[in-house]
């Protein structure tokens, strides 16, 4: 029995690694690695799914807004920068046999029309209950479908992906 798709928003710095850059990648796939929150940690590894849906959010700059549509097409799987010992993300506590931290891949799959910035999120009641808006700190959170169709719908995407 498959489960009903699922929704996230996914926050990275576009200094780091912006919508453009996961365009860029091969087939347009990249792994989502780094994420070091143990909440963040566990949807990664339990409850994200291939096929699910990613609203790409960039944060950390003067608008932060979700700017495109991404999907998961790997669950979560140990993440490996976290054994680098030259990787920003290493931790020494995880090893192959206990990973501690997980990853996903996700595949670029659409820009939005134009970008739907936090600012105007918040002016839609319809949104006022999104994680996001919670003062949510987490990089990966989920988000319901009437949310999801809701941001896709101001960011000016007709169909919904």
């Amino acid at each position: 029995m498959t489960r009903p798709r699922r929704y996230w928003l996914f926050k990275s710095e576009p200094s780091c690694f912006s919508f453009e850059d996961l365009k860029n990648r091969p087939d347009g796939t990249e792994h989502w690695d780094g994420v070091r929150n143990y909440q963040a940690r566990n949807l990664l590894r339990d409850e994200i799914k291939p096929g699910d849906g990613v609203l790409f959010y960039h944060s950390s700059i003067p608008e932060p807004a979700v700017v495109g549509i991404a999907r998961v097409v790997r669950e979560g799987y140990p993440d490996g920068s976290a054994l680098d010992p030259a990787s920003d993300h290493f931790d020494p506590r995880a090893s192959r046999e206990n990973p501690v931290w997980y990853m996903v891949d996700v595949r670029y799959e659409r820009p939005l029309a134009r970008p739907v910035t936090l600012a105007e999120m918040k002016m839609h009641p319809e949104l006022s209950e999104m994680l996001l808006l919670k003062r949510s700190r987490l990089s990966v959170q989920s988000v319901t479908r009437e949310e999801w169709e809701c941001i896709l719908r101001l960011g000016g995407v007709e169909t919904i992906a």
